[in-house]
């Protein structure tokens, strides 16, 4: 069988399961990698030779020198100007897009969302609006502003990188930007006008009791005498029950401790604030005893004497005189009907309890697992309170939830431990949080070390590749970032989709398989001019980064714009920045980028309103980046 049609196999195989979603894109790559080797298509003493490539290494840099931006406080300023834009809905849209936009530009573009998603949903508290009018242009303007520079977006690297090996010579740091900036303005034009119109409006708040409506899931279970709890710690109160049924809170002595941070045994009196449905408090009486405790009003002796005088009063109104009869009938009802109203106002207390919001990123450690596999609680310390899956509340046991990426979790965590537990855990904290300055002395090093490996890029000193990792390594080493976080920020799935999916494209290019691709196309648009053809490459290259990472699309359809460029004896240089700025606008669908992941949860968004915006945006962004990229990079 022809090694072109051995890479076919591969690449159709590799791309089925890129789109069934079964199996992390990271695993996919690699075993597509491994199964070129095996099958001969890639020599095994270069297998791993990806894996150095100055695309792998630069997007490790960036992503350390993102984090870095955070740590010191960079963002933060840049954050705490944009919430004071005030409740009009376009102020609103125009700072958090376009901050977004500007910061995609020069870090990582999830690193970008991640910081500003956050600010998004306080402003939507604050103001009562809907997040999902905020949060989809938030995702596609962490996109366009990608495209604005080499260090925006891994597909930018990966082509640059290509178009060394090609002509000599790589893009540089700013060859993206004319075409990008006028894309970006263009789509960020389009959002602010009309885009966010077509989002649709998935819910009317955007706050933690609407999302999960945890109030009427909060019941206050009472330690009596005769309880099998008494005498138990709340572990063995878990391992009784073999459910993963979270206690928030105990109440002893008119003083309430936070469950996770409550390490004694139970006792009679004790009250249990835990989030329980009907078949969990079933669970609990039958194996731990416990019941619900006794009403306020049932115990509270004052209303039962108020009670007790009514009932008196009512019996000494005279039966002959009409009109008192008629007054304490009206005192009655008004008397019902206050109750009813404190009845509906009566709630659990759920101040203090330290809940918190995340998200499930796609390379989170939870995905396609469940509480008991990771074991929050014991290894992280954490309560899982509730989860929410496309807008709403699951209602599911706890216990049987395997976490999807976009996830919105409600959990319970000491607050010295959450940050540094959601990181491990690849979550992404969504609760208000406190913005802080940073160091000043940090934060103007940070700046000043990025603009120094900026400089350098710009005056050929030294390759980008090269100059980020000096910066990432400057920054560790003064203290802008700590080692371990440096560590942390390095996005290791996407590092293993490059270093795997770069030898595979080599493969299809020295196979001959990118040629007869090339060639049918040629054959396909040989009658008509190139520039249809470009157009047909720019579609067939968002198409594809709508279903799989950009990343890996970059990869695939560089050497077939290459071989397009050699077919028609024309520049290369417009083909492959056709490829640079369609791999990036994956508008369609919540799985082709991560950004667009992130907000499918927050937002209360489903998997067919990406289109609704995201459709007639890529309609804008064809229609001006061809004419820029001819304009800019001629035939």
């Amino acid at each position: 069988m022809a090694d072109s049609t051995l890479v076919f196999i591969v690449l159709g195989l590799t791309l089925a399961a890129f789109v069934w979603g079964r199996f992390r894109y990271d695993l996919v790559a690699l075993s597509a990698l491994l199964g070129s080797v095996i099958l001969g298509l890639v020599p095994g003493e270069e297998a791993f030779l990806g894996f150095g490539h100055p695309a792998v290494i630069t997007v490790a840099a960036v992503l350390v020198l993102s984090r870095g931006f955070e740590r010191s406080g960079v963002v933060d300023v840049i954050a705490q100007q944009v919430l004071k834009v005030g409740e009009r809905l376009f102020l609103q849209l125009a700072a958090l897009t376009g901050t977004v936009v500007v910061l995609s530009g020069f870090m990582n573009n999830v690193g970008a969302l991640a910081l500003l998603l956050p600010v998004a949903m306080r402003l939507a508290r604050q103001h009562d609006t809907s997040p999902s009018l905020l949060l989809m242009p938030l995702a596609f303007g962490s996109l366009l502003g990608g495209l604005t520079t080499l260090i925006g977006t891994p597909p930018n690297i990966i082509i640059a990188s290509y178009r060394g090996s090609v002509t000599g010579e790589s893009f540089g740091l700013f060859s993206f930007s004319p075409v990008g900036v006028a894309v970006a303005l263009a789509g960020l034009a389009f959002i602010l006008l009309i885009g966010w119109r077509l989002v649709p409006q998935r819910a009317g708040k955007a706050s933690t009791e609407e999302m999960f409506d945890t109030a009427n899931y909060l019941v206050e279970l009472e330690v009596d005498e005769e309880a099998k709890a008494n005498g138990w710690t709340l572990r063995d109160l878990h391992e009784a029950l073999e459910e993963t049924i979270p206690v928030l809170a105990v109440v002893r002595d008119d003083r309430r401790r936070a469950g996770h941070a409550f390490h004694g045994e139970l006792r009679t009196g004790d009250i249990l604030l835990l989030e329980a449905g009907p078949e969990e408090m079933k669970l609990l009486e039958d194996k731990a005893g416990l019941r619900v405790g006794k009403e306020p009003e049932e115990g509270d002796e004052t209303a039962q004497q108020a009670e007790a005088d009514d009932d008196a009063r009512e019996a000494a109104t005279p039966a002959k005189d009409p009109a008192a009869q008629g007054r304490a009938h009206e005192e009655e009802h008004a008397r019902e009907k206050n109750k009813e109203k404190d009845k509906e106002k009566k709630g659990v207390d759920t101040e203090g309890l330290q809940l918190v919001e995340a998200v499930v990123r796609n390379d989170s450690m939870m995905v396609n697992r469940t509480v008991g596999q990771l074991r929050l609680h014991n290894q992280f310390g954490l309560h899982l309170v509730a989860v929410a899956r496309d807008g709403g509340r699951l209602k599911q046991r706890l216990r049987d939830i395997r976490f999807r990426p976009g996830d919105v979790l409600l959990l319970q965590g000491g607050e010295s431990e959450l940050s540094e537990s959601l990181a491990t855990l690849g979550c992404l904290p969504l609760a208000s949080r406190n913005l802080s300055l940073g160091q000043p002395r940090l934060l103007l090093v940070s700046l000043a070390i990025f603009a120094a490996a900026i400089l350098a890029i710009l005056l050929g000193v030294l390759p980008a590749a090269v100059a980020l990792a000096t910066a990432a390594l400057v920054s560790l080493l003064v203290g802008v970032l700590p080692l371990r976080e440096g560590y942390q920020a390095i996005d290791g799935p996407v590092l293993v989709l490059l270093g795997a999916m770069i030898p595979v494209g080599e493969a299809l290019e020295t196979s001959g398989g990118a040629a007869l691709i090339a060639d049918a196309l040629l054959g396909w648009g040989g009658q008509w001019p190139v520039v249809v053809t470009l157009v047909g490459l720019f579609v067939i290259t968002m198409m594809l980064s709508d279903i799989i990472n950009n990343a890996a699309a970059a990869v695939l359809m560089a050497p077939i714009a290459a071989s397009l460029a050699r077919g028609f004896e024309v520049s290369v240089d417009p083909f492959l920045m056709a490829v640079a700025v369609s791999a990036s606008c994956a508008f369609l669908t919540p799985i082709g980028h991560q950004s667009n992941t992130l907000v499918m949860g927050p937002g209360g968004y489903r998997f067919g309103d990406y289109w609704r915006m995201g459709l007639p945006l890529e309609v804008v962004v064809v229609a001006v980046a061809i004419p820029m990229i001819l304009m800019v990079w001629p035939l």
